[in-house]
């Protein structure tokens, strides 16, 4: 598969930029190539159901109760495995739904599916196809975590957020790295911003791939950023398998707090989930 790379590190004059179009395309250090990987499928989730179905259980688990239930980050909702929350739309794509109702002593509900327990994968391409919700302090997110995350807690299992967004500002999404030394508000970020088009006003892929010492982050096939061991403040802890996570959160740090304009439901559309083994 080949992908365009446009960093933010690279300034060209028109003339130049129009011929690395043509004929290659920029890395961090300056160097002409095309990425040149290929992969094969090995596993997927296409979310084929009916309307009201809950995500296939053999791929998809929970992680259920309020935001201060192991993960904290001040959210405000309470997850739950119910089709109000979860659930296939009968189309083709899981719905992740949250809602201004009140439950388990949260103003709001949610929901958050994980693959923990069921699924792994080391290296390779993830990538989901997704319409986002909007709103202020609503918190899309599609990301992994390190599956000795019981035995090394966190940040020292790693963290790779493919997607996260702050509803407030609907053209703007994050990839971002979260490791010991490099977490929270020092994690390793990049932000890919769409200009005048929205992300929640279609479906967009959003992808990483991930090598020994790299992980590259895509939106639609766009290469936005690269990470390289080099680049992270402290331990590379990410040569371990890891886990997926699909959830919208309501509130917390990153997105700040919903307001009276906030409208709801808000519903998170994935389309698919694919993973892929380099060949």
């Amino acid at each position: 598969m080949k992908y365009l790379i446009l960093t933010k590190h690279i300034h060209l004059t028109f003339i130049a930029f129009m011929l690395i179009v043509c004929f290659s395309s920029c890395n961090k250090d300056g160097s002409s190539d095309f990425l040149d990987r290929e992969y094969n499928l090995v596993w997927s989730d296409e979310f084929e159901g009916q309307y009201g179905d809950l995500p296939d259980s053999s791929k998809w688990t929970y992680d259920l109760g309020t935001g201060n239930d192991g993960w904290g980050n001040s959210e405000l909702q309470t997850y739950r495995d119910l089709p109000e929350n979860v659930s296939l739309d009968g189309l083709g794509n899981l719905v992740i739904t949250a809602m201004n109702e009140a439950f388990g002593g949260s103003p709001y509900t949610s929901g958050r599916v994980k693959t923990q327990g069921l699924f792994t994968t080391k290296y390779g391409r993830v990538e989901a196809n997704i319409k986002i919700p909007f709103g202020p302090g609503i918190w899309p997110a599609f990301w992994m975590l390190g599956s000795n995350i019981d035995e090394v807690s966190w940040p020292q299992c790693g963290e790779i957020d493919i997607l996260e967004a702050r509803g407030q500002a609907p053209s703007i999404m994050y990839g971002s790295l979260h490791g010991p030394g490099y977490s929270a508000g020092a994690a390793v970020t990049e932000a890919y911003n769409l200009g005048n088009d929205r992300f929640d006003s279609d479906f967009h892929i959003y992808a990483v791939e991930w090598g020994e010492d790299y992980i590259d982050f895509f939106v639609d096939d766009v290469l936005y950023n690269q990470v390289t061991s080099d680049d992270v403040a402290g331990e590379w802890v990410y040569n371990n398998s890891f886990f997926m996570v699909l959830n919208v959160a309501v509130g917390g740090g990153f997105a700040g707090f919903p307001t009276t304009g906030t409208p709801f439901p808000q519903r998170m559309l994935v389309d698919y989930v694919r993973v892929y083994n380099e060949i």
